[in-house]
């Protein structure tokens, strides 16, 4: 949960009446809930050492919204009614509407953690079974000792039985030894009816309170047996779901080896009535439904058999110009490999089981879950294969080089497809730098402008020909089962040469089987590219995995138009290995079926061109988080870096060398600095408020905001001066966060 800057939210104005009752403590509080409703009024109720909140006091009977037990929890006090509960990662702030609310809220938790902690430690259980939440021993503990109370009054019966019955015995004695005696005799007897009255009268006592004893144990047993019949159940239950989805998972995967290559279907193509070197596209959405015909002509010059390039330089030999960038002496020189990832087992579902519906950002994660590069990091991991806008920028149309700029927007999720470990979320202020003019030609900047929402900005400057910029932020959302990221915000490319203005979006990204299974990553949705200049656009689907569908997974199709909306290419492949185009030479109306089939386009294309194709992997990449070979120097320690770059986090550091015991705490130190500074500018800014004063809110450093002249949209723009910076080495502006 994140914790609320307190002093910067006005003080509540309601009421916080508070009712009590013996063993019980109610009231309104102010709870924190997000920087959108600030403190709202909850209804809470302390009893048998549970803190409960509801909505309102009607809710009670029905919505509970969240529990505390007392007994593990720290409380803190705070400034002008505030209070700190924090319990196994779960914060609770609140706030009382008066200081003497306050007290007494303060005086009753500290009073029921007391009494839950003296009872914890005089419990004689074994500790053999699972542990029992708190009401449940207080309850048990009162059961008990309502038992012990009707055994006293047995005990008590027991001895005035035996004092009466000594009496009657004596009084029967002396009745024998007097019994021939006429005087006396009835007062003797009258002296034993006394006592057998007596006696009579305790024995029914007895005989009650053992009904009552018999009555209230048969009660509780019953009681017991509910629970424990209902915990059965519960239990029964859970192993049915948790095998259900061992089944599922299992069945999947056996469907995945079992699937036939789509490869081979295309070798059996002689046995079919369709040409072999006849392709489909299925109609996308939002697009004219469309089928592309290989034309036969042009098979003898398929890319398979020749290097040949479209006009102006579209398409080369993918392998010749990979092996040729890794012949450079500066790239053999970065390092090839990381220390290997420790194998320590994690319950994931223990940690996010209490999250389900949360931001992602918000949940408090240990290093565990994480991977040894920052948001930032990965971000400029969208560069791994900017050679693909080297020769986008030497096209001779638009065109053509909005081909090159899909692939390339595809190619960014390539690095992702095993990647399930979370990156760190960037500390305010953070920036990481990639410079690689010498052997790339660019240079990256990365700012960390905005914590919640967590928002980056990025700016990439190259000599060959173009300049990149993109402002995201990052919407996450944990389901259950599956863990949906989705970016906001647009991706710039400009061509230098031709001012050609290209924009577009991101896919949302699915990290599935969070519950049980194999972690496994999908990339699904829409994304349209628009290059303002010409009006041209590009739209590409993405379309998600399916047991049932007969494509190729991870499956990628689009279509290239012109400001007319004239298809001009289309494109096919997927994101996790390779992009092809094929340039249309002919379409026709038609389509197979009568009136009531939907009719589509069918598109008579030249062979198909391979625009990118992934890298392989580096030896040994599943013991170093599967990360490529750029992302394997992303982190590498360099000189003259700006003291806010990413490679100087300390966390980030021990996680990669292996000691995730220091870099969690480590972590835990820089998020706790992290929410202090923001108390301290929200307190500021309250400050100024008051005094009638302007003051600006956070400003990042090297970017700034800027409207965009075509849409009206604020976004983070570059504002120059970091490369100045490093080359003087005077980094006096920035701030000290790590």
């Amino acid at each position: 949960m994140c914790e609320p800057g307190m002093s910067l939210l006005p003080s509540p104005t309601s009421s916080g009446t508070q009712v009590q009752v013996p063993g019980t403590h109610k009231g309104w509080l102010f709870k924190w809930t997000n920087y959108l409703k600030g403190y709202q009024r909850r209804w809470f109720v302390l009893s048998n050492g549970l803190l409960s909140y509801y909505r309102t006091q009607a809710d009670m009977a029905h919505t509970c919204r969240g529990t505390l037990s007392l007994a593990t929890t720290h409380i803190e006090v705070g400034d002008h009614c505030h209070l700190v509960l924090s319990s196994g990662g779960r914060s609770y702030y609140l706030k009382a509407s008066s200081e003497g609310e306050c007290q007494r809220w303060i005086s009753a938790l500290q009073q029921a953690k007391a009494n839950t902690t003296h009872m914890m430690h005089h419990s004689d259980d074994s500790g053999d079974e699972g542990p029992v939440s708190q009401a449940e021993r207080t309850l048990t503990q009162g059961a008990l000792k309502t038992l012990a109370s009707k055994l006293e009054d047995l005990s008590t019966c027991n001895e005035l039985i035996g004092k009466h019955g000594a009496a009657l015995q004596r009084s029967l004695g002396e009745y024998e030894e007097f019994h021939a005696a006429t005087e006396g005799a009835s007062d003797k007897l009258k002296a034993v009816n006394e006592r057998a009255a007596l006696f009579r009268i305790t024995c029914n006592a007895m005989v009650n309170a053992c009904r009552d004893f018999l009555d209230l144990a048969e009660l509780q047993s019953r009681r017991w047996q509910r629970i424990l019949q209902h915990e059965r159940e519960q239990r029964h239950h859970l192993e049915e779901t948790i095998e259900q989805l061992a089944k599922q998972h299992n069945c999947l995967e056996r469907a995945w080896r079992e699937a036939p290559n789509p490869h081979a279907e295309g070798a059996e193509g002689d046995e079919s009535d369709e040409d072999e070197n006849t392709e489909f596209f299925d109609a996308m959405e939002d697009s004219p439904a469309f089928i592309t015909v290989t034309s036969p002509e042009h098979n003898k010059h398929r890319l398979s058999s020749s290097g040949q390039s479209m006009s102006g330089g579209l398409v080369t030999d993918w392998s010749q110009e990979h092996n040729s960038s890794d012949s450079g002496q500066l790239r053999r020189a970065r390092r090839t490999r990381i220390p290997d990832k420790p194998n320590y087992s994690l319950n994931l579902w223990s940690i996010m089981k209490n999250c389900i519906g949360k931001e992602l950002s918000k949940i408090p994660m240990p290093v565990n879950f994480n991977e040894p590069l920052s948001m930032l990091q990965r971000l400029t991991e969208d560069l791994e294969y900017s050679e693909l806008l080297d020769r986008a920028a030497h096209c001779s149309t638009s065109l053509e080089q909005m081909c090159l700029v899909a692939a390339f927007s595809v190619s960014s999720y390539s690095t992702t497809v095993h990647r399930t470990g979370k990156p760190f979320n960037p500390l305010l202020g953070e920036t990481y730098e990639l410079d690689r003019l010498e052997d790339y030609g660019y240079r990256s900047l990365c700012e960390q402008v905005s914590h919640h929402p967590p928002a980056a900005a990025h700016h990439v400057m190259s000599q060959r020909g173009w300049t990149l910029w993109q402002d995201i932020t990052i919407d996450s959302k944990f389901r259950g089962k599956y863990i949906s990221v989705m970016p906001r915000g647009y991706i710039h490319l400009q061509f230098h040469s031709s001012g050609n203005h290209y924009v577009w979006g991101k896919v949302t990204s699915t990290v599935h089987n969070i519950i049980v299974g194999k972690l496994w990553i999908d990339q699904s949705g829409d994304i349209e590219i628009v290059n303002r200049r010409t009006k041209d656009t590009c739209h590409l689907k993405f379309s998600p995995y399916s047991y049932f569908s007969r494509d190729s997974p991870r499956k990628v199709t689009g279509v290239v138009m012109d400001s007319e909306d004239a298809a001009h290419y289309i494109l096919s492949g997927t994101w996790d290995d390779k992009m092809e185009c094929a340039k249309i030479v002919d379409s026709s109306g038609g389509g197979c079926g009568g009136p009531d089939v939907r009719q589509k386009t069918v598109y008579q294309t030249l062979p198909a061109k391979l625009l990118w194709k992934k890298y392989p992997l580096p030896d040994n990449a599943e013991n170093m988080h599967y990360f490529s070979s750029l992302a394997l120097t992303l982190n590498e320690p360099e000189d003259a870096v700006a003291p806010t770059d990413s490679r100087l986090r300390p966390d980030q550091r021990l996680m990669e060398e292996g000691l995730w015991d220091e870099a969690n705490a480590h972590k835990q130190r820089l998020e706790e600095s992290q929410r202090l500074d923001r108390r301290k500018r929200e307190a500021q800014t309250a400050i100024a408020l008051e005094e009638g004063r302007d003051i600006d809110s956070y400003q990042p450093l090297w970017f700034e905001k800027r409207s965009d002249p075509d849409n009206g949209n604020s976004s983070y723009v570059y504002r120059g001066g970091y490369w100045e910076a490093k080359e003087s080495q005077d980094w006096s502006q920035c701030p000290k966060i790590f």
